[in-house]
């Protein structure tokens, strides 16, 4: 009788944990955050350069004055007759622009055009990975770049990885916001709904898991 009320007595025990744990999966499983948007490829922001990108200035009829050149860790550019322009956060037409109205100053009407090459973009504009990644980093920005890009970029999530309550913090317009992605989804069962596009200056941060 007591082997029998001691089995029971464990049994109850084991039911009950059972239950606590049913009852707490949905709470790991919900964020208090939007899910991040899926947005058209076109919405995003223009691609701003940044330290360490290579930029080639090309002026039209002008071959002596056209080069390739680095953008220095001060955020400038030197080309022939032209020093220290700024070109740190500058998109590549705005670039062009500044060029073409210092270059009037020695040629009639010149007109510039800067392809970028070899990108990273300044440092706010990288998108930084951290917590349960395999390799937790940061990341320079392509276009048209998504989620699933990130995760193979760091190489997926780890053992111990919370994918599904993953945060990205997101400064657009002046305003922070904070949205939820399902990394768990996208990466361990395929869910395509769960891609999404992810902006330039991006965070996620990859909770380790409660269990």
């Amino acid at each position: 009788m007591n082997t029998i009320s001691s089995l029971g007595g464990r049994l109850l025990i084991m039911l009950v944990l059972l239950l606590g744990v049913a009852l707490l999966l949905p709470a790991c499983s919900t964020s208090p955050h939007p899910p991040v948007p899926s947005l058209a490829l076109d919405e995003g922001p223009d691609y701003l350069i940044g330290p360490g990108d290579n930029v080639n200035i090309f002026v039209w009829r002008h071959p002596e004055l056209s080069s390739s050149v680095p953008v220095r860790p001060d955020g400038k550019i030197t080309t022939p007759l032209v020093e220290d322009v700024p070109a740190t956060n500058r998109t590549p037409t705005q670039l062009a622009r500044d060029m073409e109205e210092i270059l009037s100053t020695y040629v009639r009407d010149p007109i510039v055009t800067v392809f970028v090459t070899g990108f990273r973009g300044p440092f706010d504009q990288q998108i930084r990975i951290v917590g349960q990644a395999v390799n937790p980093q940061a990341i320079s920005y392509s276009e048209h770049m998504t989620l699933l890009d990130v995760m193979i970029a760091v190489g997926g999530l780890t053992d111990f990885a919370a994918g599904n309550r993953t945060v990205i913090v997101r400064h657009l317009n002046g305003e922070t916001q904070q949205y939820n992605a399902r990394l768990d989804d996208l990466v361990k069962r395929g869910d395509i709904a769960a891609n999404a596009p992810v902006f330039p200056g991006d965070i996620l941060i990859i909770p380790e898991s409660w269990f």
